[in-house]
């Protein structure tokens, strides 16, 4: 499983929101400047963040958008959904029930299994307002990662 620039931007976004936002809207102009993320992209990741009920947004001069709850209500595992899908770290584990046709007689599914339950509890168990507070002491580097 690897996440997205998209997943890594979502993620951002929303840090910004908590930390410049409060309960006023924020315009993307102002979070476009602070994060220097493509504003296209910035509205596509909004988009589906507005979908997903995670924000709200209002339009006009002093429109933006904001946290649709509060910060400790938010786990990344909700943040990262709408805009990555299924966290799957194969393919067989992306339909309930397993419809592979080898399923029961896989050696290795249970590993899979294991491997997905550890990646989900761990984005589940970290809340937005806890990453925003680490954020704050520890500043963000998205290093480049180059794969041969």
């Amino acid at each position: 499983m690897k996440i997205s620039t998209k997943g890594r931007y979502a993620l951002r976004f929303m840090i910004d929101l908590v930390q410049h936002g409060g309960d006023s809207y924020t315009s993307l102009k102002d979070v476009i400047a602070r994060q220097d993320i493509s504003p296209k992209y910035l509205e596509q990741i909004a988009t589906a963040l507005g979908k997903a009920g995670l924000i709200q947004s209002v339009r006009g001069p002093q429109g933006g958008y904001r946290l649709s709850r509060a910060p400790e209500e938010y786990t990344i595992g909700d943040i990262l959904r709408p805009i990555e899908g299924d966290f799957a770290c194969v393919s067989c584990l992306e339909n309930t029930p397993n419809l592979c046709p080898r399923y029961e007689n896989c050696t290795a599914v249970h590993f899979w299994e294991g491997l997905h339950k550890v990646i989900l509890d761990y984005l589940n168990s970290t809340t937005l307002k806890e990453l925003a507070e680490r954020h704050q002491t520890e500043p963000c580097t998205d290093a480049y990662d180059f794969v041969i």
